[in-house]
């Protein structure tokens, strides 16, 4: 038997370090290759890494909570293999003698287990756990399930506002969640790193709006998922940014690296966090395609299935914070690319066309860009080129 090292792996570009947020298996417990062993967290994704090997997880060297650079040790696995010698195999059994076992939580045991936070969410909604059916791994009972059975329950669910007593006034701490953490310390960073700069421009979807409106049935019966317009603006921009590649770099030491493809990122939001997923060589998809690659990585990043390489690599990120309602906003660059671009809500509004007013649907976009490498005049032949894009489009423009 041998002992073979688990290790934090690279979850994201940028990415330096991760948190273990849960043990999914103990010390002693036989694990299948490919079986996922720990969830571990970090700002882009919250990822449940599989075993590399088939063996007994015999050392846990990282508890819950605890945050650790890339590379590092997270757990030790024996598997079967070629023979050692008997003062290597003493040499763990000795340490593991002296240090203290990491156990995990008592929530995390059993097919039940819950994490702490959906534990909170189950007792402040006055929730029977053994009526809620488990998804995740052994039956584990995840977010979703809690919230699917609440939206099949609502009745049973005591509203808080009936049930927060006036002794209940007053501060209230939430504790900062290990993804939260992560992504408040990526933020930060963004913002001391990169100067950034704001555009915004007013866009006219009428040729949009009204393909989407007559085919949005026939495509959802196609392809058993409604037809939304991130596809449309996905090939847009990749046709914007090939035309101006400095929005589509990255600032480095040596230079400013121009990318000549885009590795599409696509800000996911979730109840309780943000995840970019990223589409892969996006500018040469076809539309069909690119509207499927989107919509997988959308429902697997809600899952919590997302895989390490499912979040790398991107060179522009795409923000459709519209589908939240925002009608204009400044957001974040996402490290270590030159740029992030907002799709905003659809309003109908009274514009002029010509000479007379007419109501039109208005879409904003908004771009945060970073000011070393793209100044206006870049900005504005990018945003110039996903404006006459969005106004002039037709259905011969689909990319098939």
């Amino acid at each position: 038997m041998v002992l073979t090292t688990l290790k934090m792996p690279q979850l994201g570009e940028s990415v330096t370090e991760g948190t273990v947020d849960r043990w999914l298996k103990r010390e002693g417990e036989l694990v299948r290759r490919d079986e996922p062993i720990v969830e571990v967290v970090t700002d882009k994704v919250n990822a449940e890494i599989p075993s590399p090997v088939e063996g007994r997880l015999v050392r846990i060297k990282v508890a819950p909570g605890e945050t650790v650079p890339i590379g590092a040790a997270l757990a030790e696995l024996e598997v079967e293999g070629a023979s050692v010698d008997a003062e290597e195999k003493a040499e763990p059994e000795a340490e593991a003698a002296t240090q203290p076992r990491a156990e995990p939580r008592p929530e995390q045991t059993g097919a039940g287990r819950l994490s702490p936070g959906i534990r909170k969410l189950i007792e402040e909604n006055g929730l029977d756990i053994s009526q809620i059916k488990g998804t995740g791994q052994d039956g584990r009972v995840r977010r979703e399930d809690v919230m699917s059975y609440m939206a099949g329950h609502r009745a049973l669910a005591p509203s808080p506002a009936t049930t927060r007593m006036p002794s209940d006034r007053g501060d209230e701490v939430v504790r900062i969640s290990a993804v939260r953490r992560q992504i408040a310390e990526h933020m930060v960073r963004s913002v001391s790193t990169s100067p950034h700069a704001w555009s915004l421009r007013e866009v006219d979807v009428t040729r949009l709006l009204e393909y989407r409106e007559a085919e949005k049935d026939r495509f959802r019966e196609r392809h058993g998922f409604p037809l939304s317009y991130v596809p449309f603006f996905v090939q847009i921009v990749c046709v914007a940014l090939l035309r101006n590649p400095y929005l589509n770099s990255s600032w480095t030491d040596e230079g400013i690296v121009l990318k000549h493809y885009v590795n599409m990122g696509i800000a996911v939001a979730l109840p309780d966090t943000l995840i970019v997923p990223v589409v892969k060589d996006a500018d040469l998809m076809g539309f069909f395609d690119l509207a499927h690659a989107i919509n997988d990585l959308a429902t697997r990043a809600r899952n919590k299935s997302l895989r390490p390489e499912d979040v790398r690599d991107g060179t522009f990120t795409l923000n459709n914070t519209g589908a939240l309602g925002s009608v204009a906003g400044q957001s974040i660059i996402n490290q270590p690319q030159a740029a992030i671009l907002s799709t905003e809500s659809i309003r109908r509004r009274p514009v002029v066309v010509g000479d007379t007013i007419g109501i039109r649907p208005i879409m904003n976009l908004t771009m945060s860009f970073d000011h070393r490498i793209i100044d206006g005049l870049a900005a504005s032949r990018f945003l110039n080129d996903v404006q006459a894009g969005i106004e002039d489009w037709t259905p011969e423009k689909i990319t098939l």
